[in-house]
């Protein structure tokens, strides 16, 4: 036989035997190899063929018939089967067929939200490195979805994906809030935990919820009825883009790249550079209300220990954008402020004696630099330069601010995109329940948030079909500066927002006022926020019996003269100090709702709560801010109390 037609049918035979689409049938990408399918449960199976195209399913010595419609769809549904694999399961149609192979039976979560859900080991392997060394849990599986937000919608199906295992090979890409949720429930049952993660940074709750689910707000709907028409949108965006070009023509100069010789070149001789300190922001440190380009630049000496290996360097922070350049060559550079920096240095770069660190930090608005008290390093083989201390820096470009504001309908932002394109595709699919970490991108609007939740929580139950299937959430943790005065917070604000959606049935809430960090949006301590929502998951979604899965949460209260007794659910093994010190953060008000800071104190599983300075207390306060730096209240337990503004009687 010819060497080619081997060849030819060699290939042939190996892709009859994949998971993919052969001729006719066509499965949704969640419906493919290593697949978690929910136990216990009826399942329902589907996909796309010719019309009137015969397709028969067999899975675990059972078949199932289905005839395609019109539509060119087909569907079937599986007898519930107990947790277990791994299984194969054969899809045929007329002369066509497909193998879906290690198939397990097991409990599938949906995790949702924005980048705090986001967030995956490999950009916190510095703080779980012996977990993520590890991690060894070929059960544990997750499915990531693709950002994609569509307009007009629903989608059919997601564009593309694979479910990956929690081994060593795959775990740094999983998400660390549901890696940790799902090794607590497999810890506790041994049984498989499917993860399907459809979360997107910075993206906000409207547009996670459908057309339905938004019909109480006349607002969104309008606007979803406006992006439905496509010379409006395409009108719109036009002139953004007309405008974004003009910007950028005026913001191309930079004095560092416009020279013969640039200013992160080791030739380069700099002049009139003025000292400027890492960390720390250049407004605050002489350079006012700038927005642009500023470059810093340090030479070092390296000794030989460190010369000529590979090295690594953390920068921290940086808002917005930043080049790194070692010796005249790039590094690293990352286009948004969020991420923390981790650059790897190639082997080779640093020389001994010195050597050159140039950094090109672009700031859009606001202040721009260094974050403070974050990691600033250079480290090779066993030794470590901190990057600390006084840098040399100058300005290269200013930007105006003029029509900075671009408009534009920017498709992530619109209320229903991301439901279209990452949610709708994926509820024919059965499911244990959902986590969701996500609020930051609608702080700015709480009162608003306050109904979009449990639209949120109706809408995807709804979608879904499961009924009050277990919803559980995190509020967002402290953040920003610490105000040691009583005062006005939108987090706070927030936070009781989503405290608020507790009233719907079969709900949970983590709180995190604990795990924040005040210069990161993205805390590192994710680990605590997973294994509380494991918790909750055992009480909520397992029934199990002798679970605290809440620090306390506020109930009701009696005034007794000038002092407020306070009593809270979810106590526990009872109420405590966490650090045995008095408790903070609890203020006061009369009617004028001017709060003042108050004395708190534990009796009997309740708080009393007073001032000497006020006679007729009508209102009080714990942890209204958007940093109650240090909460000490919480139950035996170990988990703390949820922040809450009260009216009392």
């Amino acid at each position: 036989m010819n060497k080619r037609i081997i060849i030819s049918l060699f290939y042939f035979l190996s892709v009859l035997h994949a998971t993919m689409v052969l001729g006719k049938v066509r499965l949704p990408k969640l419906v493919s190899d290593g697949m978690v399918i929910q136990r216990d449960t009826k399942l329902k199976i589907w996909g796309w063929a010719d019309e009137r195209e015969k397709v028969v399913i067999t899975f675990k010595g059972k078949k199932y018939t289905a005839i395609t419609g019109v539509d060119r769809k087909w569907q079937v549904w599986l007898t519930p089967s107990p947790a277990g694999g791994p299984y194969t399961m054969d899809i045929h149609g007329s002369g066509d067929g497909i193998i879906i192979r290690n198939i397990l039976v097991g409990d599938v979560w949906v995790c949702a939200g924005q980048s705090n859900m986001v967030h995956y080991l490999d950009l916190h392997k510095e703080r779980y490195a012996k977990e993520i060394a590890a991690a060894n849990y070929p059960e544990i599986r997750q499915f990531l979805i693709q950002t994609n937000p569509v307009l007009p919608g629903p989608a059919d199906d997601i564009p593309d994906g694979s479910w990956k295992s929690a081994t060593p090979k795959d775990v740094l890409r999983f998400s660390v809030v549901a890696y940790f949720f799902a090794k607590k429930l497999y810890d506790k049952y041994a049984i498989p935990i499917g993860l399907i993660n459809a979360s997107v940074g910075g993206s906000r709750i409207e547009a996670w919820t459908s057309e339905e689910g938004l019909k109480g707000f006349p607002d969104l709907l309008n606007t979803i009825q406006q992006n439905k028409d496509s010379n409006y949108v395409n009108g719109v965006n036009r002139t953004a883009y007309l405008r974004s070009q003009e910007i950028a023509r005026r913001r191309q100069s930079d004095k560092g790249l416009a020279g013969i010789t640039p200013w992160y070149d080791p030739s380069y001789l700099p002049k009139n550079w003025k000292a400027m300190n890492i960390p720390g922001y250049w407004e605050d440190q002489g350079i006012r209300d700038l927005d642009g380009i500023v470059w810093y630049r340090r030479e070092m000496d390296i000794p030989v220990s460190m010369a000529g290996i590979p090295a690594q360097v953390a920068l921290g922070r940086i808002v917005d954008a930043d080049y790194l350049y070692i010796n005249g060559e790039p590094v690293g550079n990352t286009t948004y402020q969020y991420p923390q920096r981790r650059y790897e240095v190639r082997a080779g770069l640093l020389v001994q004696g010195k050597n050159s660190l140039v950094i090109r930090v672009i700031n859009q608005n606001g202040k721009g630099g260094f974050v403070p008290d974050k990691p600033y390093y250079l480290a090779a083989g066993r030794d470590t330069i901190d990057l600390k201390g006084t840098w040399y820096a100058k300005v290269g470009a200013v930007y105006d601010s003029v029509g900075v504001d671009v408009g534009g309908i920017i498709l992530r932002n619109q209320p229903t995109a991301f439901y279209n394109g990452m949610v709708a595709p994926l509820t024919n699919y059965a499911v244990k329940g959902i986590i969701w970490y996500q609020g930051e991108s609608n702080a700015d609007r709480p009162e608003e948030y306050k109904r979009l939740l449990p639209a949120l929580i109706a809408d995807w139950r709804r979608q879904w079909g499961l009924g009050d299937v277990p919803f559980l959430y995190v509020q967002l943790p402290n953040f920003m500066d610490v105000n040691y005065v009583p005062a006005e917070s939108n987090w706070a604000l927030m936070r009781d927002a989503q405290s608020q959606a507790l009233r719907e049935v079969n709900t949970g809430m983590v709180v995190a006022i604990d795990l924040g960090e005040w210069n990161d949006i993205h805390p590192g301590n994710k680990r605590p926020v997973g294994e509380r929502l494991a918790l909750a998951a055992l009480k909520l979604a397992y029934q199990e019996k002798n679970i605290v899965y809440s620090g306390p949460v506020y109930s009701n209260s009696v005034v007794n003269d000038n002092k407020v007794v306070l009593s809270f659910d979810h106590v526990g093994g009872g109420l405590i100090s966490l650090d045995g010190e008095d408790l903070k953060w609890f203020a006061v008000a009369g009617s004028d709702k001017k709060f003042m800071w108050a004395n708190a104190i534990i009796q009997h599983n309740k708080v009393i709560v007073w001032s000497e300075h006020l006679s007729h207390p009508m209102y009080v306060r714990y942890a209204w801010a958007d940093n109650p730096d240090g909460v000490n209240f919480y139950n035996q337990d170990g988990l703390p109390a949820s922040p809450f503004e009260v009216q009392v009687r």
